[in-house]
């Protein structure tokens, strides 16, 4: 099997390859400029492999929560990919791709949604994939409730801006990646998990995207 990931839910910019079980990926900080790098990043992958994209037998994205923007460009680089050649897509938890990268096995992912507010879950590993203890949601900070249990690493850049909400332990650097993405992808297609890319659509995890001016003054 092979295909192509997508991760750009924040401000980094990933794009992996996924080559019969061999990955190859490519990240760069992109700011705002994520539709301008991430064909480039494809193309320069597949290149390297010796493949084309021709080839791919599906795709894969980071589908939420994050930037609002960055998850449509995921989304519709992957639905863009899929349409013309009839592949399946696969939309992979952006926090679940997190607490891959972590490399821990009992997880508290977390990443500053702006507005005073977090997107965060819980999840534990389970062989190949990871069991959700706390669903994703977006609340704020100090709302965060930590999942029973001993053994919890938090991961992600909301740990950054909030501190570590309780946790013995935090790496606020982690984010989310399409080498992640594609992992966590791999098993799933293999099972008939992928959908038309019609179908395929961004985990927003909540509705509003910035404070009214009102809101502003009133904070």
């Amino acid at each position: 099997m092979k295909f192509a990931a997508f991760e750009t839910s924040t401000e980094w910019c990933s794009v992996a390859v996924w080559i019969d079980g061999e990955i190859a990926g490519v990240e760069e900080r992109a700011g705002n400029a994520h539709s301008e790098r991430v064909l480039p990043m494809l193309d320069r992958l597949v290149a390297a492999a010796g493949i084309t994209i021709a080839q791919f037998d599906a795709v894969a994205f980071g589908a939420g929560p994050g930037s609002f923007t960055g998850l449509r460009i995921a989304c519709g680089v992957a639905q863009g990919l899929a349409l013309a050649r009839g592949l399946p897509v696969i939309g992979i938890s952006t926090l679940e791709a997190m607490a891959e990268e972590s490399g821990g096995s009992r997880v508290v992912a977390c990443l500053d949604a702006r507005m005073r507010e977090v997107y965060y879950s819980a999840s534990e590993k389970s062989g190949p994939r990871w069991q959700e203890v706390i669903p994703a949601r977006c609340v704020a900070p100090a709302a965060v409730a930590l999942p029973p249990g001993d053994g919890w690493v938090g991961c992600g850049n909301g740990f950054a801006v909030y501190g570590s909400l309780g946790l013995a332990k935090v790496i606020p650097d982690i984010h989310p990646s399409a080498v992640a993405v594609a992992r966590l992808a791999a098993p799933r297609l293999a099972a008939g998990e992928g959908v038309d890319a019609a179908l395929a659509s961004p985990l927003y995890g909540r509705d509003k995207v910035a404070f009214t001016i009102e809101e502003r003054i009133s904070r």
